[in-house]
């Protein structure tokens, strides 16, 4: 017999022999397990919050400086080895509702936000992220140069317009009389050769299909065609202010790998003056390999009317492309992020409209954007300006429960000692290591830090440090590093 239905209730049960229901039964047993759950509790003391007030007095009471139970010891054993200190303090005993004393921050960064690897001109916020209070501040509004600190601005647009889930598309278009076939540039960055590759397959059976010989063995040539490529998507200059450069390919809406002439994913290195012309010419090369007859030389050209699509690649997700932007601090891909943000706003896909573009999208956020010039996406360019508290805003709203799309810039940001551009800094005795998130910029005679960090007491905070005028990095980044560390340090 079943007694009850735990998604319907109590079930009536009938006595199979006589079919008399059996009420007084289940009366008795409910009666006879409240009388023995009662006494349970009254023997283990009461509830708070789903742990007895009685194991949680044991646990606070508990030695926690070691000596985990590891068994009786015989007389002539040897003494259990003593285990590590907890990670995190027992249920109970933390102080997440009590914020970090401001004034004690105030004494710990004062000596350190001076140092003289710094350079002459240093600004800085320290923020409660849950409340939003200034625990620390110093030219906390000042417009400063941020470097790639920037790209926390940049990306936080972006998912803030597009979403998390947004993927830039790359399009093959056959026209009506199916002998032109152009490719389409969407602006993603990260397309690569295994991308065309696949494209290139979609296209030729397309092709077989439209000569009607069913597209199936891939035997037959197919074509011929022309090929073109559209970049139209993007307008305005293509080379950063600052290109030719290692650290940034043309911006245009059409590159393969980001224009890089190597293997490489991240970091610098030489790039194609081209990289439109040689994502045509490389997607040729695909199309030949796939049986299509290809007829002269890759040429630019918007697709003809009435042309349809035959073949699509997209993009990593954004949240995916905000990450790797942070973590490698990609500038390719952050002034891609910019211009998507820019269309997306009815704005024009250059520099002016994506400044335009992130700034009214920041204003939407209500974050402090006074005295702000996003001169570009990535950082690099010099006349760009930001104050710590936009900073220090935006990692706010992006560890905001309610905002679940802006995570992402959160999730990004580089581990110290661990991944990205903080992989090499923060070394193993560090108290700085694996605690802190942040995202990093450097030009000549700017450093700058930026991100999160859960203090001593459980609190989230969000902190940038933006210093100029610094004679190395090698000077400067230690200085930033110990900032940030003295923010998980417990005060002294």
């Amino acid at each position: 017999m079943r007694p009850s239905d735990p998604w319907g209730g109590l079930r009536v049960l009938k006595n199979r022999h006589n079919g008399s229901y059996t009420w007084q039964v289940i009366a008795g047993s409910a009666t006879l397990g409240l009388v023995v759950a009662a006494g349970a509790v009254l023997a283990a003391g009461p509830w708070d919050n789903g742990q007895r007030k009685a194991e949680r007095a044991l646990a606070v009471t508990a030695d926690r400086t070691g000596g985990a139970h590891h068994g009786r010891p015989t007389p002539d054993g040897p003494r259990p080895a003593p285990s590590a200190p907890a990670v995190l303090p027992a249920l109970g005993t933390t102080t997440h509702d009590a914020p970090r004393d401001a004034a004690a921050l105030r004494d710990t960064l004062a000596p350190l936000i001076g140092a003289p690897g710094l350079g002459d001109r240093v600004a800085a916020s320290v923020i409660d992220t849950a409340t939003g209070k200034q625990l620390y501040g110093t030219r906390a509004t000042a417009p400063m140069t941020p470097a790639s600190t920037v790209k926390i601005a940049t990306t936080a647009a972006a998912l803030s317009v597009l979403g998390p889930d947004h993927r830039i598309a790359t399009t093959a278009a056959l026209s009506p009389d199916a002998r032109t076939l152009t490719l389409v540039g969407g602006g993603d960055p990260t397309l690569s050769r295994a991308a065309l590759r696949s494209m290139a397959a979609d296209a030729a059976k397309a092709l077989r299909e439209d000569a009607g010989d069913g597209g199936d063995d891939g035997e037959d040539p197919a074509g011929p065609v022309r090929l073109t490529y559209d970049v139209s998507r993007y307008t305005g200059p293509v080379l950063h202010p600052i290109s030719p450069n290692v650290n940034i390919a043309p911006v245009t809406a059409l590159m393969v790998n980001e224009g890089r002439l190597n293997d490489t994913d991240r970091g610098p290195a030489k790039r194609t003056d081209d990289p439109a012309g040689d994502a045509a010419r490389a997607f040729a090369a695909q199309l030949k390999k796939a049986g299509v007859e290809v007829t002269g030389t890759p040429r630019e050209a918007r697709p003809a009317d009435g042309a349809r699509t035959v073949a699509t690649h997209h993009s990593a997700p954004l949240a995916a492309l905000v990450e790797r932007t942070l973590t490698n601090s990609d500038n390719d891909i952050a002034e891609a992020l910019a211009r998507q943000t820019a269309i997306a706003k009815g704005e024009s896909a250059d520099f002016a409209g994506a400044r335009r573009a992130v700034t009214n999208e920041l204003k939407k956020l209500g974050v402090p954007v006074t005295g702000a010039h996003l001169a570009d996406g990535s950082g690099l360019d010099r006349e760009g300006r930001v104050t710590p508290a936009l900073l220090t805003a935006l990692l706010a709203r992006a560890a905001d429960p309610g905002r679940p799309g802006l995570r992402p810039v959160l999730t990004g940001l580089p581990i110290a000692g661990f991944s990205g551009t903080l992989g090499g800094r923060y070394g193993d005795g560090s108290e700085g290591t694996g605690l802190i998130r942040a995202k990093t910029g450097t030009l000549s005679r700017v450093n700058s830090l930026a991100g999160t960090v859960v203090d001593p007491r459980g609190r989230l905070l969000a902190f940038a440090f933006l210093a100029s005028g610094s004679r190395s990095a090698t000077e400067a980044e230690p200085a930033l590093d110990a900032l940030a560390t003295a923010l998980a340090r417990p005060a002294r």
